[in-house]
């Protein structure tokens, strides 16, 4: 069995720009001069925490309407090749981070991949992301 440290190629978050009004981010500046928060990023994280969290039941009913797998969807060799053994392709809907092993050639990315949405991060070499790119939906 192979152990593959996933975590050694994972991001712990990814940058966003964000382009605000200069009243909006005075009153920010206020919050956060007055400690409601330590910074401007940790008055963002809370904000957006929050929201996700108003809108969480809309999420959830977008996740199963479109059948997207949440969290962690590893792709192995060995999957890839069982599901081109079966003659079947598969439709990956991501939430979260998919991974395709290094050692999966473009060549069995291709005949085992129909499509590919992924909604927050995707692992896998130059080639096999080449290889995808016309199956790849952002």
């Amino acid at each position: 069995m192979k152990i593959v440290d996933i975590k050694s190629k994972l991001p712990d978050t990814d940058k966003v720009t964000i382009n605000l009004g200069l009243v909006d981010l005075a009153q920010m500046d206020l919050l956060v001069g007055e400690g409601f928060y330590t910074n401007r990023t940790d008055f963002v994280r809370m904000a957006v925490r929050n929201l996700l969290q108003q809108h969480a039941e809309a999420i959830r009913s977008t996740v199963v309407r479109k059948r997207f797998v949440t969290g962690l969807q590893r792709y192995s060799r060995a999957d890839l090749e069982r599901v081109v053994a079966t003659g079947e392709r598969l439709e990956i809907h991501v939430l979260g981070l998919a991974t395709i092993e290094d050692d999966v050639s473009p060549e069995l990315a291709r005949a085992a991949i129909a499509s590919i949405q992924v909604l927050g991060a995707f692992i896998a070499s130059p080639a096999v992301r080449d290889a995808l790119a016309d199956r790849t939906h952002t």
